[in-house]
């Protein structure tokens, strides 16, 4: 099997993006229906449903953090394995695969036995109340059971999106989903077990796609295989984790952000406040599935191409990034805003919660069609290995402008202050890291063709 199998050297770059992107779309949008799916169910469950629903709302930070440890492995090596394949290096590609499932197993064990020992102080501090708290640690006490195939999922199938192989790696979280698809209602109405019965299905169903993901990158089918003679602690995480730092830290800080929005949002507005934002950020999942999946599947692209020098595919690859992040963001937040109140009612029948959601929902989604230059930024700038300015983009956003906006605007303008943060912070990082990209392109271009023109 060769390196450029995929055709990610040769092929159309638009119509190469576009196959690719498909795929990844149905992958992030079937890993987002874990969280999605289980607010549905839950939310209708008789007489306590909007409480268990806030109750599994206020873990959602605890998901995040996990899934963000998955993406400082997985987001981290699957491009420097790109890199190397562009280059033709498959046993440094091969090192960087198994390097990476041993840090994730790793960071799993420490994560399940820190959060399982300060999981009730954690959820009150996240916002939990006493109406809601016994939910919330019913869910993530079976939740955590399950953390080392959440990492080795959605940390390993980067690697198989790396190789230009996203059917494959579509297929492995629609095993996933397909299975807490099944199991949720069987679990939460027929045997009765609620919240409880939505986290077992989750846990099963992580279970069955990381057995999945681990056969394929073992078979001769994967273009680099997982080799246990890999699987060790190496010093090739050190890059791994400077590329990784970037979505880490865009989700670490969204787990930040979620535990100051519920702990503001209880203070000024209630348990209804806490239980509609919980509905708004399950929406704004559905518009981070198609800038997710457009990011997976072109960064292959741009990640390849660079690595093997072909600058004039980075380039057209990079302009259909930032077309398709542009475009789908203002799609998707233009459909929310217009008609907040109908994708309310698919989570809730409660005449306040609803209301709420429509008055604030064209709010906070505002400042999104802006924000799809930062993704398409950060799309471009993993993809061509550039760490520094990736994580500045993420920190920039998150920490310098929302979280302080966040936690001061509600004392000047109330509760609508947590909402109106959101937009003011995406359009002000939108706007900085379309300038940023444009510098860091322009040096790295006359870089490569002054390195180019020394070696003819």
């Amino acid at each position: 099997m060769t390196a450029d199998s995929s055709g990610l050297g040769t092929k159309p770059v638009a119509r190469l993006a576009l196959t690719m992107s498909v795929p990844t779309i149905v992958a992030q949008a079937a890993n987002a229906s874990y969280t999605i799916i289980d607010r549905l169910f839950i939310g209708h469950i008789p007489e306590v449903g909007d409480a268990a629903m806030t109750g599994v709302g206020i873990c959602f930070p605890i998901l995040l953090a996990v899934t963000a440890f998955a993406s400082l492995i997985g987001a981290g090596g699957a491009p420097r394995a790109s890199i190397e394949l562009g280059r033709g290096n498959f046993k440094k590609a091969e090192r960087i695969l198994g390097t990476s499932a041993a840090f994730l197993v790793a960071i799993a064990l420490t994560l399940t036995v820190i959060l399982q020992a300060t999981k009730e102080p954690v959820l009150r501090a996240f916002g939990a109340s006493d109406a809601n708290i016994g939910y919330a640690v019913d869910f993530i006490t079976i939740y955590l059971v399950g953390t080392v195939f959440v990492q080795l999922t959605l940390g390993l199938n980067n690697f198989i999106s790396a190789q230009g192989k996203t059917t494959i790696a579509m297929t492995s979280v629609l095993i996933g989903t397909g299975t807490s698809i099944i199991l949720d209602p069987v679990f939460i109405f027929v045997l009765g077990w609620g919240v409880k019965g939505a986290a077992v299905a989750n846990v099963i169903a992580q279970l069955i796609s990381s057995v999945w993901i681990i056969l394929f990158l073992a078979s001769g089918r994967s273009a680099i295989r997982l080799r246990p003679s890999n699987i060790r602690f190496n010093r090739v995480i050190v890059p791994i984790l400077t590329l990784g730092l970037a979505p880490f830290i865009m989700q670490i800080t969204e787990c930040l952000i979620n535990v100051v929005f519920n702990v503001g949002l209880q203070r000024y507005g209630g348990d209804d406040y806490v239980t509609s934002m919980t509905i708004i950020t399950s929406l704004m999942q559905v518009v981070s599935v198609l800038t997710n999946g457009f990011q997976q599947g072109i960064q292959p692209i741009i990640g390849f191409n660079f690595g093997a020098r072909r600058m004039d595919r980075v380039r057209q690859a990079i302009r259909v990034a930032f077309i398709a992040q542009i475009t789908s963001a203002t799609v998707l937040v233009s459909l929310l805003a217009a008609f907040p109140s109908v994708f309310a009612a698919w989570f809730t029948s409660s005449p306040e919660v609803i209301g709420i959601v429509t008055r604030m929902m064209p709010v906070f989604v505002a400042g999104w069609g802006v924000f799809g230059i930062q993704m398409g930024a950060q799309c471009a700038l993993v993809g061509m290995g550039q760490a520094k300015q990736s994580v500045f983009l993420a920190i920039f956003r998150k920490i310098i402008m929302l979280v302080p906006l966040a936690l001061t605007l509600p004392h000047w303008i109330g509760v609508t202050g947590i909402f109106l943060a959101e937009p003011i912070s995406d359009a002000t990082s939108g706007i900085v890291a379309g300038i940023l990209f444009y510098v860091t392109y322009r040096s790295l271009t006359r870089g490569r063709i002054a390195d180019d023109a020394k070696n003819r």
